[in-house]
């Protein structure tokens, strides 16, 4: 590890600027100035925190699509691809295991690419990641061979597999070869009401484009095709058709490869594929441990109408879950009560007009009830949110966001839903300040939140990444000002807690390098880690023993030097972050009594309030500063 750049003045410099009344100068900056320059001093330093930048060695470096946080307390980094059209088209995928503590870095062999995909955590601290890319935009001007989606129907109870490159000919005896290598699923046989056998066929999709150049291939209405090289047996059970071969604009596709990734031998796990191909898709925890994948552009370049996924971890196969449209990447919290709360927030694809209503989901009986109140509603598109701490109090923040593509509206809001009660509704919170499309936000362990990066106009153009941090409380409804982060973070940006009560920030994909839009961005490599105020405020407490599994609804003893100092106790659930979206990180309170030694801890036994996994134990003492963080995983 090599750290690039630590923003303190030298001693005597901040010795003059204390003679001159700097801390009275700095206390103007906090009420007038958008940001706040870094001053070594400690003073400074309890009151706004610092940041660091840090550099990875060339070798390390990658385009930090999405960003975990592991129980062994290393990060994992996921690129896939990384927006690498190059590397898509190379099958270059990359995937970064990280120790922010040593700078100890590892790339590990990733098996598909999971750029632009979604992860979640599973209760053995493995990390579910599904959905990627099966093909990359390619603008109209430059596609050259008429293509379209082909849908496979079989009626057979067995695997089949197609390979890439097969032809297909097209109702009028044109040519056309699919892209990708597909699977169809065995057909399945169901018995109804009188005993009624009836067969469900599976259905896949793929691309094929023609094997002429040009118009040639260009067919204005769909039909039936037929696969070269089957014999009439094997035809007979399938049905093949497509829609029209056109030479325009080719959408993104998703696929629908699927893995685990084991934090203790670093590296993937097989898990068989979804049912459903997605990009850009959320994954969410059920109260049962189960996975639900929902929303993605789906393998024909389309939002999925609403079809679910779900990921039995006991099991490690997928299932059906209850049918919702959602515009991708929502943001869904799970809730005390077992509901899904769908915060109004999304990135990248979906109508202005449709899935766009905040509202807490069943899923057991798919009913949805809308929760009211969300200003400005239009301007979700690139929002961040975050289930407030502690999670207890049922609270969910939205926070900037824009018009859904790339409309100019951006904007500076937060709102608060509250959920607990039988009316909930959202209340206006606190202004940013200034417009953020993909804000960032980490929970902190003194129930805390910060709020920091995001830029003013789509994907940072003009040269309008917020170089900001703030602070938000959730007792006071307000914002407090931070020290100025050095790197600007847009698109494909992350922000992930530490177990040493550090902030990490990856990531950022501008479009362009300069204010007049005429120079390509550069996707963002570099690290900047935030130390907040508390860590500048005295000794921190410790936690010198405890076991390492606590049971849901159980209770615990952890050893702590100078008990007595304790005020709050913290399970924070580790970050898996991607596109603004981040479901995973919840901070629940934990009640205590103290003891000679150390503390006597009682877990809450709600599933929805507390799923099960590993967790970071913080302890705060009274002058609010946490202790380095205890894995302990909730059975």
């Amino acid at each position: 590890m090599r750290r690039l750049l630590d923003r303190r003045w030298p001693p005597i410099v901040a010795m003059l600027l204390l003679v001159a009344g700097a801390t009275s100068l700095i206390a103007q900056q906090t009420t007038s100035a958008s940001s706040v320059s870094e001053v070594a001093t400690p003073a400074y330093e309890a009151e706004y925190g610092h940041w660091e930048t840090i550099e990875l060695p060339k070798e390390d470096r990658l385009n930090a699509i999405h960003t975990a946080l592991l129980p062994t307390g290393k990060l994992l980094i996921v690129a896939g691809s990384g927006a690498n059209q190059g590397y898509f088209e190379a099958g270059t995928f990359k995937t970064l295991v990280w120790d922010p503590v040593t700078g100890q870095a590892k790339l590990v062999p990733t098996p598909t690419d999971f750029f632009c995909g979604g992860h979640a955590f599973l209760a053995n601290g493995n990390l579910l990641v599904a959905g990627g890319t099966a093909r990359y935009e390619v603008p109209a001007a430059k596609v050259e061979y008429a293509g379209g989606v082909l849908k496979i129907e079989s009626r057979r109870p067995v695997t089949r597999h197609v390979a890439a490159g097969t032809t297909f000919v097209s109702p009028k005896g044109g040519l056309y070869t699919s892209e990708a290598a597909i699977t169809l699923a065995p057909a399945t046989r169901t018995i109804g009401k009188g005993g009624r056998r009836t067969l469900k066929p599976s259905l896949e999709d793929v691309r094929i484009n023609s094997v002429v150049k040009g118009a040639a291939g260009v067919l204005t209405q769909g039909g039936t095709y037929h696969m070269v090289g089957l014999s009439h047996k094997h035809a007979a059970s399938l049905n093949i058709f497509a829609g029209a071969m056109t030479l325009e604009k080719e959408q993104w596709q998703g696929i629908n490869g699927a893995a685990e990734f084991d934090p203790i031998s670093e590296r993937y796990v097989y898990v068989p594929p979804m049912p459903h191909k997605r990009w850009y898709p959320t994954l969410t925890t059920e109260e049962n441990g189960n996975v639900l994948a929902v929303s993605g552009i789906d393998g024909a370049g389309l939002v999925q109408a609403g079809e679910t996924d779900v990921f039995n971890p006991r099991t490690r196969h997928w299932g059906k879950g209850p049918f919702r449209y959602f515009p991708t990447y929502p943001a869904l919290f799970l809730m005390k009560s077992g509901e899904l709360f769908y915060s109004g927030s999304t990135t990248g694809y979906g109508p202005g007009t449709k899935g766009r209503q905040p509202g807490l989901w069943n899923l057991k009986t798919n009913a949805f009830r809308p929760v009211p109140g969300l200003p400005e509603a239009t301007e979700t598109e690139t929002s961040g949110s975050v289930l407030l701490p502690p999670a207890q109090k049922q609270k969910v923040m939205i926070i900037g966001g824009g018009g859904v593509g790339e409309s100019p509206l951006t904007s500076a809001r937060t709102a608060i839903a509250s959920l607990a009660g039988r009316h909930p509704s959202y209340t206006r919170g606190p202004d940013l300040a200034a417009p953020a499309r993909y804000p960032l936000s980490a929970i902190l362990p003194d129930d805390t939140v910060l709020v920091t990066g995001g830029s003013e106009q789509y994907r940072g153009e003009h040269e309008s990444d917020n170089h900001l941090a703030r602070i938000f409380n959730p007792e006071t409804n307000s914002f407090s000002v931070a020290a100025a982060p050095e790197v600007g973070r847009d698109y494909h940006s992350e922000a992930i807690l530490l177990p040493d009560g550090r902030v990490a920030t990856l990531g950022s994909d501008p479009l362009y390098a300069d204010k007049a839009d005429t120079k390509s961005g550069k996707f963002e490599q570099r690290i900047e880690i935030y130390s907040p105020p508390y860590l500048f405020r005295g000794p921190r407490p410790v936690v010198t023993g405890g076991p390492a599994k606590v049971a849901r609804g159980g209770s615990a003893t952890f050893t702590v030097p100078n008990s007595a100092d304790i005020r709050k106790i913290r399970l924070i659930h580790p970050s898996a972050a991607t596109h603004d979206t981040d479901v995973e990180q919840r901070s629940v309170a934990i009640s205590f009594t103290r003891t000679a030694d150390g503390v006597h801890v009682r877990i809450p036994k709600q599933a929805g309030l507390l799923p099960l996994g590993w967790y970071m134990l913080f302890v705060d003492n009274s002058n609010g500063v946490p202790s380095v963080a205890r894995w302990v995983q909730i059975t």
